[in-house]
C-alpha cells in the first residue's frame, strides 16, 4: 500500500450566483493554453472575450443547466446542457485537464438529457474538444465557421443518439 497522498477525488454541484468570476477565469485558461494548438492567438483572444462581460457570461451560464467541477470545494471545470438536448459549454481548468473531470461532467449531462428523454445530443465542439467527443461516440455531422468579434472559429456540430446508450457506469477509486 503506498503513503502517498491520494488526490482529492472531483465533485460536481450545481452553479452558484458566486461562480461567475472563477468560472470566467477557467473558460479563459482553458481557451488561452488548451487551444492553442488548434486556433490562433488572435481567435483564442475573440473567443476569450466572450466572458469580458461579466453579466453576459452570468446570463449565459445561467441560460442552460450548468454544472460545476469541484475539488476540495473549488471550481475546475464547468459544462452547460441548453434546453433538452444541446452542450453548449465544456471548460476544464488546464491543471486539471485528463484528470477525468470533463468526462464526469459530460456522463452527468447525458445521464440527465436521456433521463428526460432526449433522443439524440448534440454540441458544437471546437477543434479542441472535436477528439473527446468522437471518444464518446459523437458522430460529425456539420462544419462551421462562426464570426466572434473580428475572426472567425471553426468548430463542428456532432450528435449522440440515445440509442448509442448512456455512458458506462464507472466506478472512481
Amino acid at each position: 500500500m503506498s503513503d502517498a497522498p491520494r488526490a482529492p477525488k472531483p465533485a460536481l454541484r450545481p452553479l452558484l450566483p458566486a461562480d461567475t468570476a472563477r468560472l470566467a477565469d477557467i473558460f479563459c485558461a482553458a481557451i488561452e493554453i488548451l487551444a492553442e494548438e488548434d486556433y490562433s492567438e488572435a481567435q483564442r483572444a475573440a473567443w476569450m472575450g466572450v466572458s469580458d462581460d461579466t453579466e453576459s457570461f452570468r446570463k449565459k451560464l445561467a441560460a442552460g443547466l450548468t454544472l460545476v467541477a469541484t475539488i476540495a470545494g473549488e471550481p475546475v471545470g464547468f459544462a452547460t446542457l441548453k434546453g433538452a438536448d444541446a452542450i453548449d459549454m465544456l471548460y476544464v481548468h488546464p491543471d486539471q485537464s485528463r484528470a477525468g473531470v470533463a468526462t464526469m461532467l459530460v456522463d452527468a449531462l447525458e445521464k440527465l438529457a436521456f433521463a428526460r428523454g432526449a433522443k439524440k445530443l448534440t454540441t458544437d465542439a471546437s477543434d479542441t474538444a472535436k477528439p473527446f467527443f468522437l471518444g464518446r461516440g459523437y458522430i460529425p455531422r456539420t462544419r462551421n465557421v462562426a464570426s466572434v468579434g473580428d475572426e472567425w472559429l471553426a468548430n463542428t456540430t456532432m450528435t449522440k443518439d440515445a440509442a448509442i446508450g448512456e455512458p458506462p457506469t464507472r466506478t472512481l477509486q
